[in-house]
């Protein structure tokens, strides 16, 4: 399966067809040893991104809970929309470039953690105990969607939602965007919202994203298995370990926001 998520996709380590090989034969010229011909690639393996994103994860809830409560009042808004804007230009960066840079990943996975951390305290102060649903909920579906992936085989499924889920997330991220940059001209369309004053848009917006963020885990399931299957190189682990930190971040604040619409103040 050659997978549609931007993150992923970067790699022919993922892609079946690609024909990608642990090894990498040398020139034989003169000189030529044969028994040196192939240089051994270490290959990933799911320990590795198991061990990667438990890395990625811990960084999300350690710099989360550092924003929590460190953060004062009067500089809530400056960190929540700077880690915002940071996180997904560092993001972009780590999308773009053809190396993998452990280190990015992990600035990626400690601006989210800011972002959520205030994002979190914002809502808890709100609606007590609501984030604790919210992290419990947010395991769960990911629990669901791998014992699902493994139980029925969906690696096919995968395969044949994906340029859709591709076209449809990315269309998802521009509405959030364009969303974003009016709230900060004081300008509310009412697409994006919190708590039960939140209207019926914002319930659809919220759950069309909630269903577009657990497909995405789907996909990225069955990407990082066909990587192991094809000898992907040890380094993709970590790029393996961001797509499933996006994924999990998303789905954690879609659910948080969903869970507000039914509390009461």
């Amino acid at each position: 399966m050659r997978t549609k998520n931007p993150v992923l996709n970067r790699s022919a380590s993922f892609n079946p067809r690609a024909g990608y090989q642990g090894s990498v034969p040398q020139y034989q010229g003169q000189g030529f040893d044969p028994y040196a011909a192939l240089q051994t690639v270490d290959r990933m393996t799911m320990d590795d991104v198991i061990t990667k994103t438990a890395l990625t994860l811990g960084t999300v809830v350690l710099t989360a809970a550092a924003s929590w409560f460190l953060v004062p009042a009067a500089l809530v808004g400056v960190a929540w929309i700077g880690s915002a804007i940071a996180a997904l230009v560092v993001s972009f960066l780590v999308v773009g470039r053809r190396g993998v840079r452990p280190g990015m990943v992990v600035a990626y996975a400690a601006l989210e953690g800011v972002f959520i951390g205030i994002f979190s305290r914002f809502l808890e102060a709100m609606f007590p105990g609501i984030v604790v649903q919210a992290v419990v909920a947010t395991f769960v579906v990911a629990g669901l969607v791998l014992a699902s992936y493994k139980i029925f085989n969906l690696n096919r499924f995968a395969n044949r939602i994906s340029r859709g889920l591709l076209i449809a997330t990315g269309a998802l991220a521009v509405v959030y965007l364009v969303n974003f940059v009016l709230s900060l001209f004081g300008v509310h369309t009412g697409l994006i919202g919190f708590g039960p004053q939140a209207g019926g848009l914002a319930f659809l917006v919220t759950a069309v994203a909630i269903v577009l963020a657990t497909m995405n885990l789907l996909v990225d399931f069955a990407a990082i298995e066909d990587g192991v299957r094809n000898g992907a190189p040890a380094d993709q682990s970590w790029v393996a370990a961001f797509g499933l930190t996006v994924s999990m971040v998303w789905l954690y604040t879609e659910l948080l926001r969903l869970l507000s619409y039914f509390r009461q103040s």
